[in-house]
C-alpha cells in the first residue's frame, strides 16, 4: 500500500515518519527512519516483501527494521532528507536500484 511512496523516499533520499505494529512492543509504535529497501528478508525464515528502515530513534544497539507490510500502518514522508553514509557500513546489494554513489 505504501511502497511506491517508500520507494520514492529512497531515491530522493527523505527521512519517513512510520507508524507499525510493534511485536515487542504489542502495540503501535511511531518512528523515524530512513528507507533502506523493499524486497525479500535475507535473515528471516519467511523471504516475503518487507520494508527495510534504518531506525534513528532505537533504543536498542540494534537500528534496522524489517517489517512485512501488515505491520506498517503509516509512511509519511518528511521534508529532512539523510545520508546512507550515516548508516551504510556494509556492502550493498539491494534490491530497489537506486544512485546512492559509493552506497548504491
Amino acid at each position: 500500500m505504501y511502497r511506491n511512496k517508500f520507494i520514492q523516499a529512497i531515491h530522493d533520499l527523505r527521512k519517513v515518519k512510520l507508524s507499525f505494529f510493534s511485536k515487542e512492543d504489542g502495540r503501535v509504535v511511531e518512528r523515524t527512519c530512513a528507507p533502506m529497501d523493499f524486497g525479500p528478508s535475507r535473515r528471516a525464515k519467511n523471504k516475503a516483501d518487507r520494508y527495510h528502515l534504518w531506525d534513528y530513534d532505537s533504543d536498542t544497539k540494534q537500528h534496522v527494521l524489517s517489517l512485512l507490510p501488515g505491520q506498517v500502518q503509516n509512511i509519511e514522508v518528511l521534508e529532512s532528507s539523510f545520508k546512507p553514509s550515516e548508516f551504510v557500513t556494509w556492502a550493498t546489494d539491494w534490491v530497489v536500484p537506486r544512485n546512492w554513489g559509493t552506497y548504491s
